[in-house]
Formats: structure tokens, C-alpha cells, sequence
């Protein structure tokens, strides 16, 4: 079909409302997702009690506690959370050019957790306290989460090492990963294997995923780790366009490969590091939604970030309503259905042969 000139914008126009449209509607099926998951549980609340409990409107006492206290900020972990992981993979699979990145495909995750793990036994980071759904905390989330951003890097640094030499390509890179996975769960059982009763518990509890343990004190610096790496990325989009057709074809258009490549795999250590510490290991979700977006919108990173993080949101809260209801009035860590879920995607896109 042939187009004149006058007709190019027009189409143009009608492709970029199309892809901002389906944004919006994932945005307010987000929405939508989140009030659901507010009213479902071993309380069963109605919508009306939601919303009016969200307005600031009178309610039962015993609904206000356990929407703001309880279920509300387990719901904006699993949003914040959610959209980190899926921003960080789809960095990693754009700046790596491979399909299978991931924070957890790449044991980057699991070198997260062995730092919190480190510094719960060496800076003694890890504490109890009465609550029954939290028995187990981080007492000092900062030296935790800095310890695990730098167990990240180092990860980082050999992916990218890895990723240089002959142009690795995705087997080489998946099988790097497993071999760093390895090693850091190796060294995080060899830590809890000296650790004491209260270090073994904080080690153990920290590698169940689960969004439950998060409070409104580590929503905060969740919340701006996850905005400002998501910002960011999103600033950084043409430049991930442009890594997507070649190094050469990038560094040809004036982008700075090398300086982007790191500083995205930096900033994508330091969320899944603030991640890991708090919340554990939730495996998956960066290599799941950055291939489930691509189906709807396509490669470029413009929609294509955008949509991983709301894609990243809603899968995670799905997967924790899911995992606080499918056994009532017993709760699930949500990391063991989003290993579920994301395994036989893993598998069907080896079978594929790596193609996006």
C-alpha cells in the first residue's frame, strides 16, 4: 500500500494513540486490580467499604485497620516491587541485547541475597520482634540494602565481563548466570550453616519472597529507588533503541554504549538489591512482563518501559491477592507463584530459540 506524504503523519499518529491508549487502559486495570485487592482476603470487605475507607469516610474500625495497617501497604510493595523487577529486566535484556535477562535469570538476585544474608551475619542486620505475620526483620535496612547493591555489582561486572569477550551470546550468558547463582546460594548456605539461631531465621525467612513484610517505612525509600531508576530508564529510551539495532548502529548515532550499558545494569543492581533486602527472593517477573509487553506493543522502549512497569505491577499483585487467597485463611509467599507462573516461560523461550 502505497502512502503519500500528507498520510504518514496521520498513520504515525494513529500507531502512537493506539499503544497510549492500551497504557491507559493497563493503568486503570492496575487501579481497578488494586481496589480488588484491597476488599479480598480472610476478611472479605465490600468495594463500597474500600472506597470509603480510602476517602477518609466512616467505617468499621476493625476494616480501617486492616486496609491501612495490613493490606494496603502490601499492596503498594507489590506495585513498587513489581515494577522495579520488570524495569530492571527489561534494561537488562535491552543493554545486554538478550532475551533471557533478567535480575534472576542473571543470579543477580541471588547475589542480592546473599549480601543481605552477609550483612545479617557479619553487621548483625537481623532481629525478632512479637508480630506473628513478621516475626523476623531487618534491623538495619540501610547497611543491608548497601551490602546487597554491592554484591550486585560485582555480579554485574563479571555479566558484563562475560558479555564483552566474544560477544557472548545468550547461552553463554545463561549459563554464567546459573554459575553465579550457584555460587551465591552456595555462599549463603555456607553462612547459615555458622550462623546462630536468630541469624538462621532472618537468613531463611529473607529467601521467601513475600511482599507482606514490607511497612510504610520501607515503602518510602522502595518507592524512590523504584521512581527515580524508572525515570531514568524511561529518559534513557531512544538509547535502548538505538543498542537494539547494534553497537555499532548506537555508537554511530552518538550514544555512548559503554556508559549506558553500566549504568544501567548499576541502577537495575541497585533496585533489585533495595528489593531483595526487604522483600526477599521474587523470582521471574523481570524475564516475564518484558516478554509479555512486547506481544501487545512492540519493541520500542518508549511504550515498551512504560508497559513492562504497569505490566510488572499488576502481574505481582495479582500474584500476592492470589497467593493471600488460594489457601485462606493460610498465606503463600508470593515468590512461589511467580515462579510458577514465570518457569514455563523460561522454558518455552528456550525452546524458542531466543528470539524477542
Amino acid at each position: 500500500m502505497h502512502l503519500d506524504h500528507g498520510e504518514i503523519p496521520t498513520v504515525y499518529k494513529k500507531y502512537i494513540n493506539q499503544k497510549i491508549l492500551l497504557l491507559i487502559i493497563s493503568t486503570a486495570g492496575l487501579v481497578f486490580l488494586g481496589i480488588a485487592a484491597l476488599s479480598a482476603g480472610s476478611v472479605s470487605i465490600p468495594l463500597s467499604g474500600v472506597i470509603k475507607a480510602l476517602l477518609g469516610q466512616k467505617t468499621p474500625t476493625r476494616w480501617s485497620i486492616i486496609i491501612w495497617n495490613i493490606r494496603l501497604p502490601q499492596i503498594l510493595a507489590s506495585i513498587i516491587s513489581g515494577a522495579g523487577l520488570a524495569g530492571a529486566g527489561v534494561v537488562m535484556q535491552a543493554i545486554l541485547r538478550n532475551p533471557l535477562g533478567s535480575p534472576f535469570t542473571l543470579g543477580i538476585s541471588q547475589a542480592a541475597a546473599f549480601g543481605a544474608a552477609f550483612s545479617v551475619m557479619i553487621f548483625r542486620t537481623g532481629a525478632t520482634q512479637s508480630s506473628v505475620s513478621n516475626a523476623v526483620m531487618i534491623g538495619n535496612q540501610y547497611v543491608t540494602t548497601v551490602t546487597a547493591f554491592v554484591f550486585c555489582i560485582a555480579a554485574s561486572l563479571v555479566i558484563l565481563l562475560i558479555s564483552r569477550l566474544k560477544r557472548g551470546s545468550p547461552e553463554v550468558m545463561v549459563l554464567a548466570g546459573v554459575a553465579l547463582g550457584s555460587l551465591f546460594t552456595a555462599g549463603t548456605m555456607f553462612l547459615q550453616f555458622f550462623a546462630d539461631d536468630i541469624q538462621l531465621a532472618a537468613m531463611v525467612f529473607w529467601t521467601f519472597g513475600d511482599v507482606a513484610r514490607a511497612s510504610w517505612k520501607e515503602l518510602g525509600l522502595m518507592a524512590a529507588v523504584v521512581g527515580l531508576s524508572g525515570l531514568y530508564f524511561f529518559f534513557n529510551r531512544w538509547n535502548y533503541n538505538a543498542i537494539d539495532a547494534g553497537d555499532e548502529t548506537a555508537k554511530g548515532l552518538g550514544v555512548n554504549v559503554q556508559r549506558v550499558r553500566l549504568t544501567g545494569m548499576v541502577i537495575s543492581c541497585l533496585v533489585t538489591a533495595t528489593i531483595v533486602a526487604f522483600l526477599g527472593i521474587i523470582g521471574f517477573v523481570g524475564l516475564v512482563c518484558p516478554h509479555i509487553v512486547r506481544r501487545i506493543v512492540g519493541d520500542d522502549h518508549r511504550f515498551l518501559i512504560v508497559g513492562t512497569l504497569i505490566c510488572g505491577s499488576i502481574l505481582l499483585l495479582a500474584a500476592d491477592t492470589a497467593a493471600r487467597t488460594i489457601m485462606s485463611p493460610h498465606v503463600l509467599p508470593v515468590a512461589i507463584l511467580t515462579s510458577t507462573l514465570g518457569a514455563p516461560l523460561f522454558i518455552y523461550i528456550l525452546l524458542r530459540g531466543y528470539r524477542i
